[in-house]
C-alpha cells in the first residue's frame, strides 16, 4: 500500500454550515488540500477566500458528482480523502412522515454516500492508497421514538462503511466510520422546521414530544469547532481507528442501546412523551 501523503487532497460533502464547514476549516488548517462542496456554492464563497478550492455538489445527482470528481482528478489525479458528510434529517412519526422525505433522506444519506465513494474509488485504486471517511451517527446505534428515519438511514450507512472497510482493503484503501454524538450545527432547526404540529393527525398530543425530539442534538452540545479537531486528528493519524465516536453523549448512548428492550423503549418513550 503507497504511504498516505502528509498534505492529502481532502475531498468533503456538505460544507455549507455545521460539521461540514467546521471540518473544512480544520483540514485546511491542519495543511491539507481541502476541496470543500456545497449544493449552492455560493454558500461557501468564504471558503475559496481562506484559500480552499470549492465546487458544487449535489450528492443525489449523478452529473454533479461527476463532475466534482472530475475537477478535483483533474488537478491532483485523485482524491485522497473523501469526507461523505453531507446529510439531512426526517423527524416526525414514522406512521405518518411524508414518503417523499423518507426517499429523500435515503437518496441523500445512503445512496448519495454509495455514489459519491464509488465516483472516487477507481483512482484511489490505480494509486494504491486512500480513505473514505464517512459521518455516521450515534442516532444509527440507538433509535428513538420520532426519528426512525433518520436513524435508519445512519443505521444502514454502518453497515455499508462496514462491508466497504473489508471489501476496499485488498486494494490497500481504508474506511473509517465517525460516529458524532450531539454536535452544534444547524442540524436542530432543520429537524425543527419539520415538525410544526398542524401537520400530525394520530400524534397531535405529542407535538411536545416530537419538537423534543428534534432538538435533542443540539442539548448541551459539543462545538463543532471541538469535533472537527477531534475528528481530523483521528482520520489524519498514521494508523486511524476504524470507528470513531466524537460528542456528546457519544459515550453513553451506545451503552443505553444494550439495555434490555423493554428498558430502554420505557426510557425513550417517557422522555419524547410518549404513554405506553
Amino acid at each position: 500500500m503507497s504511504a498516505f501523503p502528509s498534505s492529502p487532497v481532502v475531498l468533503i460533502s456538505g460544507c455549507s454550515s455545521g460539521i461540514g464547514r467546521a471540518l473544512a476549516e480544520r483540514f485546511h488548517q491542519s495543511g491539507c488540500r481541502v476541496w470543500a462542496t456545497a449544493r449552492d456554492p455560493e454558500r461557501i464563497a468564504d471558503l475559496a477566500v481562506q484559500g480552499m478550492r470549492t465546487h458544487a455538489l449535489d450528492v443525489t445527482s449523478a452529473a454533479s458528482i461527476a463532475a466534482c470528481v472530475a475537477a478535483v482528478e483533474a488537478e491532483h489525479g485523485a482524491v485522497d480523502m473523501l469526507i461523505n458528510n453531507a446529510g439531512i434529517p426526517v423527524m416526525g412519526p414514522t406512521a405518518e412522515v411524508a414518503l417523499e422525505d423518507l426517499r429523500a433522506i435515503w437518496e441523500t444519506n445512503l445512496t448519495g454516500v454509495v455514489a459519491l465513494t464509488q465516483a472516487v474509488i477507481p483512482q484511489m485504486v490505480a494509486r494504491g492508497s486512500g480513505r473514505i471517511v464517512n459521518i455516521g451517527s450515534v442516532s444509527g446505534i440507538l433509535t428513538t421514538p420520532f426519528a426512525g428515519p433518520y436513524c435508519a438511514s445512519k443505521a444502514a450507512l454502518h453497515h455499508l462503511n462496514d462491508a466497504l472497510r473489508m471489501e476496499l482493503a485488498p486494494f490497500g484503501l481504508e474506511v473509517l466510520l465517525i460516529q458524532p454524538g450531539g454536535i452544534a450545527s444547524g442540524f436542530g432547526d432543520a429537524a425543527r422546521a419539520q415538525t410544526d404540529a398542524g401537520q400530525w393527525r394520530l400524534y397531535a398530543d405529542y407535538c411536545d414530544g416530537i419538537a423534543r425530539r428534534a432538538g435533542a442534538s443540539q442539548e448541551n452540545s459539543t462545538p463543532a469547532t471541538e469535533f472537527a479537531r477531534d475528528c481530523a486528528a483521528a482520520v489524519l493519524a498514521d494508523k486511524p481507528k476504524p470507528v470513531v465516536r466524537i460528542g456528546a453523549g457519544s459515550g453513553l448512548l451506545p451503552r443505553l442501546a444494550k439495555l434490555p428492550v423493554w428498558v430502554k423503549d420505557r426510557l425513550l418513550m417517557k422522555r419524547f412523551g410518549l404513554r405506553g
